[in-house]
């Protein structure tokens, strides 16, 4: 229930606050004083698209704010609770700002989240009814959904069963029709795998292999030019051939020890020279043994090698240049052949999905027979009860029919087209209620169907924006009566310009626009005694004090306290 409304430069709306409260709120005013702006004020904070239009010129943004009284809602707690936000003590505050440039931001529970939650959250806390709303009645859609609200949990429970059914066969479904259809492509794809695949398991490449080929081939294609330089750098380091005029590294640094030993101890800096010297020496012989070994180790025939050498680098890329790099080329043999053995599959799954679809569209069409034998029978209920209220609406000689026909196919709802057809009197064929009602019936009916699906289905709030449009006299007292009766069950808001509906409100509200133009605080003014009489009186006549018009309005007063009693 929402027990508070608080609207900040909204369209006319300078500053406002609405008491709501439970029971039946008439929020009534004259033309441009902003009532509207309640609906649209509850539309936003229950996720409405944002316009910047409905900022209230010169202001920076509009802001409206919402109180919601909670009994007990899992859904609505659980959903407030992933969004950051809290309920305090089962109150919950929803908030929504709306800039001049166009950005929204909403407020859930004290914390800022996606506008989509405040949608998702309506779906727990409130029934909006516009006229446009009247006009969605109109579609076969709704008409179903209201069928469907009205035969409650039964078939709710068996509608989820079907939905997931349904889900499941359409998917193998679809699944086996794209095998069929692509069955011969599949096999190319198939055969083109093996060859590719052939390629890789002949070659077995290894990673990090074309690197490795490469130096190979680099060392193999210098081999020469290695064996003479390492040949020449041994000799420099350390002469084989004895008696040779040019002394080796070797011999030099020997020599060049020998001088620094031999004078050492006459002075202790000389000291770390001669241990360098000498480390010189020994890092020299370590690097003779290495050349030698070097040079022994060197492929006696290397062009016998490098040709194989060269023949392994043009196998590989070969793969390269199929695959883009080798590690592609290694990966390739792991996930191609997984999707062959897939491929190969195909037969096998196809007699798999055929079994399985044939299983499932079985469970389908007996969750749709189910679901159809359901709405029919609540069909006749929805249709007695509603015709029944159409004769408390003035509309006495109407009849309402609501019918289940059976479609070709199953569809994500059913196997169902649900039609609400209107009887306006005695005689007349049964008409689609798009055709069958003017628009002051529509809102009657859109009525009805309320009250009678409310008591199946109850909803916390119901708003009404101009139900009673293209009503008056008896038909509005009906309104305004039938209003009463479903705010019993839930808290009704309505903006009206009816005294007739107004009358039968446990709380009104009069928006009243300033001199200035301007809607502020203490021009939303909670009706009681001579003030909701005066208010009446306008809405009658235009004036609020005309005589008549305010004899007119305690009897309209007087008529509501008696359906009160």
């Amino acid at each position: 229930m929402i027990e508070e409304l608080g609207i900040r430069d909204l369209g006319v709306i300078a500053d406002a606050t609405l008491p709501l409260g439970p029971g039946f709120t008439a929020v009534t005013g004259e033309t441009g004083a902003g009532k509207t702006m309640v609906v649209t004020a509850l539309g936003l904070l229950l996720g409405a698209r944002s316009d910047a239009g409905t900022v209230r010129s010169g202001a920076k943004q509009a802001w409206v704010e919402g109180r919601w009284l909670l009994a007990d809602s899992a859904a609505v707690a659980e959903r407030v609770a992933d969004a950051g936000g809290e309920i305090d003590a089962g109150e919950l505050l929803l908030g929504r700002s709306v800039s001049a440039e166009g950005r929204s931001r909403a407020i859930v529970g004290g914390r800022s989240a996606p506008v989509g939650v405040l949608a998702e959250l309506a779906d727990h806390l409130v029934v909006v009814h516009g006229q446009a709303d009247q006009q969605r009645l109109r579609s076969a859609t709704a008409q179903r959904e209201a069928l469907d609200r009205f035969a409650g949990t039964d078939l709710a429970d068996v509608l989820d069963a079907y939905r997931d059914a349904y889900r499941a066969w359409r998917a193998e479904a679809d699944e086996l029709r794209s095998l069929r259809e692509h069955h011969d492509e599949r096999l190319r794809e198939a055969e083109e795998l093996r060859v590719a695949l052939d390629e890789v398991e002949a070659a077995d490449p290894r990673p990090g292999e074309d690197d490795a080929l490469q130096e190979r081939a680099d060392r193999l294609t210098n081999l020469e030019d290695l064996r003479l330089a390492a040949a020449q750098a041994r000799e420099l380091i350390s002469a084989e051939v004895a008696g040779d005029d040019t002394p080796d590294a070797i011999t030099l640094v020997e020599s060049a020890r020998r001088h620094v030993d031999r004078v050492v101890a006459h002075d202790p800096a000389l000291a770390p020279i001669a241990e360098a010297v000498a480390s010189a020496g020994f890092a020299l012989a370590d690097a003779a043994t290495e050349l030698s070994g070097y040079l022994a180790g060197l492929d006696a025939d290397g062009a016998a090698e490098l040709e194989a050498v060269q023949e392994r680098r043009a196998v590989l890329a070969s793969l390269v240049r199929r695959h883009g790099t080798l590690e592609d080329a290694i990966a390739f043999r792991h996930d191609g052949g997984l999707r062959l053995v897939e491929l190969d599959g195909d037969d096998e799954r196809i007699e798999r999905l055929e079994r399985a679809v044939e299983r499932r569209a079985e469970e389908v069409d007996e969750l749709a027979g189910r679901i159809s034998a359901l709405r029919t029978e609540a069909a006749s209920r929805l249709a007695a009860a509603v015709t029944a209220e159409l004769a408390a609406l003035a509309m006495p000689d109407a009849e309402l029919a609501v019918e289940v026909e059976p479609l070709a196919e199953p569809t994500s709802h059913g196997r169902d087209r649900v039609a609400i057809r209107l009887r306006p009197h005695p005689g007349a064929e049964p008409r689609p209620v798009a055709k069958g009602a003017s628009g002051g019936e529509l809102s009657r009916v859109m009525l009805a169907i309320e009250v009678v699906i409310a008591g199946a289905d109850p909803v916390p709030t119901f708003v009404f924006d101009e139900i009673d449009a293209g009503v008056g006299g008896a038909a509005a007292i009906e309104i305004g009566r039938r209003l009463a009766r479903l705010a019993e069950r839930s808290q009704v808001i309505v903006v009206t310009h009816l005294a007739q509906v107004a009358a039968f409100a446990s709380n009104h509200l009069s928006v009243v626009k300033g001199t200035d133009g301007r809607v502020t605080a203490s021009s939303v003014r909670q009706l009681a005694g001579v003030e909701r009489e005066a208010e009446m009186a306008r809405l009658l006549s235009g004036l609020a004090d005309s005589e008549s018009g305010l004899a007119h309005a305690r009897e309209l007063l007087e008529i509501a306290e008696g359906h009160a009693a």
